[in-house]
């Protein structure tokens, strides 16, 4: 199997044919061998075409494996009746039979491949007891014997072939396991991306919209701000779902796409959750540059849980801390709001849920809940390794 990894198909059929000469070849050697035979008194052109027969079909057992072994099971009939295998050795003879087993068992349903395997297991039994009966007497013990070289010969490669079937099957399956896992995967990264994105700006969005209809009759300027806001929450929103959704399209790489949010994004979260009636307080520490998927899953922690302060706790005061060293970034966010949140007791909500996600994504460690003095507190811990360290 090393040796043919790799090889073309039109070789391996090439080197089948010289491989077949080989059996051809013993064969004619043994039937013109006056002193070992004395039962073919045939024409020799007969034993030629007779070994040919034999040995040539194993050049095309890849591409017809099921109609070589035919052709060689009859030659071999025919060989048994007219005496050409008498008195002689069945190793040249058979292995072409196990050559054709093989690509049998490896190319053929089950069934069929079963099938041939007890015809020619049959076949050659036949064959050995005819020769026993009409040549002289063996020894009592050389019948079993060779019976059991024979059937060990023809079993022995049908069985390997069956046993490649089985572990290339299995690795077909689990590819397409991977790669539907890989898909899965894939699609639950892209809601969980969306999700953050539309909930994060829809809940600014629905704060503002709320506020400019309260305030369009007697404030009018304070509702063009807040139309302004939601123009501009709107546009940034359109142009990172484009983002998102652009290397789904089989053109996308011809798009300008912009860098996935990191940490250099959690300002501007904090700007327009301070729109949105909650006033933040960021504080960053560590290197200047981390993992990307860190920096992101960072970025959609901090937003997910900004929005859940904009919608459950707003106006209130938040506090946002990122610590970070060579090995893990932890991420707090505390507000001084209510510390229930107006969720079903049944479901922490989609929120929590994508960002436990993101978490264990890492074998990191998270935790949401009201806090001891008041208000609610989101803590997430992600490990992570540096590129270039050692494990």
């Amino acid at each position: 199997m090393l040796f043919t990894r790799g090889m073309r198909r039109s070789h391996l059929i090439a080197i089948d044919i010289l491989v077949a000469v080989g059996p051809v070849l013993l064969i004619m050697l043994a039937v013109g061998d006056a002193g070992s035979t004395r039962s073919f008194q045939g024409p020799g052109w007969f034993g030629v075409l007779v070994a040919v027969a034999i040995g040539l079909p194993i050049g095309v057992r890849r591409i017809w494996p099921l109609g070589s072994l035919t052709i060689i099971y009859l030659s071999l009939a025919v060989a048994t009746v007219s005496g050409m295998a008498w008195g002689q050795s069945g190793i040249p003879f058979l292995i072409p039979m196990a050559l054709a087993l093989y690509s049998l068992g490896l190319l053929e349903p089950r069934r069929r491949s079963v099938l041939a395997l007890v015809a020619c297991l049959a076949g050659t039994t036949l064959a050995i007891l005819a020769t026993a009966v009409a040549t002289e007497k063996p020894p009592p013990w050389e019948t079993p014997a060779m019976l059991l070289l024979d059937w060990l010969l023809l079993a022995t490669p049908w069985a390997a072939g069956r046993a490649v079937r089985a572990r290339r099957a299995d690795a077909v399956n689990a590819a397409e396991q991977l790669a539907r896992q890989a898909v899965s995967d894939e699609r639950l990264r892209i809601a969980r991306e969306l999700h953050d994105i539309v909930a994060h700006s829809l809940s600014l969005i629905t704060v503002k919209a709320s506020v400019a209809n309260h305030v369009a009759r007697d404030r009018p300027d304070e509702a063009r701000d807040a139309l302004r806001i939601i123009e501009d929450t709107s546009r940034d929103t359109m142009i990172e779902m484009r983002r998102l959704l652009g290397v789904l399209r089989s053109d996308s790489s011809g798009l300008d796409l912009a860098p996935s949010p990191g940490l250099g994004g959690l300002r501007d979260l904090a700007d327009r959750a301070g729109m949105a009636g909650v006033r933040v307080d960021l504080d960053v520490h560590g290197p200047e540059r981390l993992p990307d998927g860190v920096e992101l899953s960072i970025y959609r922690i901090v937003q997910e849980a900004l929005t859940n302060v904009v919608k459950h706790a707003a106006p209130a005061h938040c506090r946002v801390r990122v610590d970070a060293d060579e090995r893990a970034a932890t991420v707090t966010v505390v507000d001084d709001g209510p510390g229930v949140r107006s969720l079903p007791a049944s479901s922490p909500g989609h929120g929590l849920i994508g960002m436990r996600e993101r978490v264990m994504m890492y074998d990191g460690e998270f935790a949401a809940g009201p806090g001891h003095g008041g208000g609610f507190t989101v803590t997430a811990r992600l490990p992570y390794r540096l590129a270039g360290e050692r494990t």
